[in-house]
């Protein structure tokens, strides 16, 4: 279906591809990994034409259609949120438009002169129309609007209202709406809450359009893929199989390719103490030059590479007292919408409570209230002894984007030495010329990594975390999740990552009843215990 065949590519002085190629067959469920930097966005842009390869062939059939969601959705304003969607989805909305408008036409008297223009062009088109499900798609539309967390309230709401999370969720929405042949997604769980993904899951599961996506969440990917293709040195390496399936095989591929280079480095340096003792012995001179040309004949094999964070030993936090904190007959509304009403909820040193609750229920209102960056309407929050640690994606706004990644560190652990500081910011992918990046032209993802090392290198013992995984790839979520694992501290947090829920929470505090009146439900044991318990991944959700 899309083939792309002899591909190079380089940005300035980084080269992406060298003779790459790829293919995308019809219904396939296809992965696209990779370290960042290795071109993975760029491989989009090359199949939609916005950025052509240096050398090479892009093919796809000319009636193939494609729907591509990136990062940056373009700016929304002046409709609803329904209209929005169903304008943004290809050929069905514009169909949708058009039909709206000629129906709006042949009930107008002013345009009777043109009736027999307006009915011929209706026929034209309803058709394909009909082909294409128009019929349907409002319905279809708030179909999948709800599955992405929106409420009716919204959907008929102006989507200029919306803030910049939501509107990414309007750009996935158009994307799947618009039965497009092929489905390009990159990062579609960014912005995504836990219900969300799960909805999505199941979506790009069943769905007949070829996927082809980017994804830093390992449970999305294993459940909706069924074959990877991994950016690895300028190359397209193929892995029939999912994600931990790739990683299986990439482990014994990296031991077969150290074991053949430490036996060809090994039978070098056998032939060259040959060469050293006899090169001059008159009898066995001959067979050291022999040796010498078998030498320099052999196809040397490079030492394999290995993607891996640099391991960075975080210092334990103070010890804190028993008591955390307590909330007790907390009230919070913004206007006439209740979130809570009369809750006590407590947390005890040493707990990891993961706040769950379904779309709208007021996980991240609670976080604030704790953090002090929301005042409750009525009740008390109280904090015992601790030093706590707070990360939203608004910590972001508290870097310094004049500074480069190695000035923020180094401002604010000045007496640190260079050695201690590199290593912290390796830890969390920044190497070599990343140390040199102004905060400025970092990415979300980069930001938040530069956050949480400066948070974590002088840790609180009381990290209140809201969704502290969005934009962190694959490998420092793991090197996070295990970091965390070790923390002796208390933790309450809000996350859609189910490894970071799986690898930390040992409560769940399920808030989702609070809306209505009802307290909210506490699990005192893990996470995985809680889902065993209930059947589902995320209140709300039925697998």
């Amino acid at each position: 279906m899309i083939t792309l065949s002899g591909i190079n590519k380089r940005h300035g002085h980084q080269i992406l591809f060298v003779d790459g190629s790829l293919q995308l067959n019809a219904g396939e469920k296809v992965g696209l990994t990779g370290p960042n930097g290795a071109g993975k966005s760029t491989v989009f842009r090359m199949i939609v034409g916005e950025d052509p390869p240096d050398e090479g062939d892009v093919a796809m059939p000319k009636r193939v259609s494609v729907g591509y969601f990136k990062q940056d959705v373009g700016e929304m304003r002046g409709d609803s949120v329904i209209n929005m969607t169903i304008a943004g989805s290809g050929r069905a909305g514009a169909l949708h438009r058009e039909v709206q408008q000629l129906e709006a036409d042949m009930s107008d008297p002013e345009k009777a002169d043109r009736m027999d223009d307006i009915l011929a062009r209706y026929g034209e088109i309803q058709g394909d129309y009909q082909d294409l499900g128009g019929y349907e798609l409002e319905a279809r539309a708030k179909e999948v609007l709800h599955g992405l967390g929106f409420d009716d309230e919204m959907i008929r709401g102006d989507v200029e209202a919306l803030s910049g999370g939501w509107k990414m969720r309007v750009g996935m929405a158009q994307v799947l709406l618009g039965n497009f042949d092929v489905l390009l997604l990159d990062e579609p769980t960014n912005h995504l809450d836990i219900e969300s993904i799960i909805w999505l899951e199941g979506f790009l599961r069943q769905t007949k359009s070829a996927v082809l996506m980017t994804c830093h969440d390992r449970d999305f990917m294993n459940r909706v893929v069924d074959r990877i293709i991994d950016v690895d040195d300028g190359q397209f390496v193929t892995y029939q199989g999912d994600y931990d399936f790739m990683m299986r095989e990439q482990a014994v591929r990296a031991t077969q390719k150290e074991a053949a280079f430490e036996r060809q480095q090994a039978m070098i340096a056998k032939m060259k103490r040959f060469i050293d003792r006899f090169g001059t012995h008159v009898a066995k001179a001959a067979q050291a030059q022999s040796k010498q040309k078998k030498i320099d004949k052999i196809d040397r094999l490079e030492a394999p590479k290995k993607r891996e964070l640099v391991a960075f030993q975080f210092r334990e936090p103070p010890r804190s007292g028993d008591d955390i904190v307590k909330l007790k007959g907390v009230d919070k509304a913004y206007g006439a919408k209740r979130i809570y009403r009369g809750l006590d909820f407590e947390v005890q040193r040493g707990e990891r409570w993961c706040v769950m609750g379904q779309n709208g229920s007021g996980k991240t209102t609670l976080l604030k209230m704790v953090a002090g960056q929301l005042k409750p309407d009525d009740g008390d929050v109280k904090l015992g002894s601790v030093k706590m640690g707070y990360f939203a994606q608004q910590s972001l706004d508290l870097l310094d984007a004049e500074l480069t990644v190695y000035e923020q560190v180094d401002q604010r652990f000045h007496l640190e030495s260079v050695g201690v500081k590199r290593n912290l910011l390796g830890a969390f992918g920044f190497s070599g010329d990343d140390h040199e990046k102004r905060v400025a032209n970092l990415s979300g993802g980069e930001k938040s990594r530069l956050v949480l090392a400066l948070m974590l290198f002088d840790p609180p013992n009381f990290l209140v975390l809201d969704e502290p995984t969005n934009h962190l790839d694959l490998d420092t979520k793991q090197m996070l999740v295990q970091t965390l694992e070790k923390f002796e501290g208390t933790m309450l947090f809000v996350s859609h990552d189910r490894t970071f829920l799986r690898g930390l929470a040992n409560r769940v505090l399920d808030v989702s009843a609070c809306a209505d009146g009802g307290p909210p439900e506490r699990y005192p044991g893990s996470y995985v215990e809680w889902v065993e318990k209930t059947g589902v991944e995320a209140p709300g959700v039925h697998l």
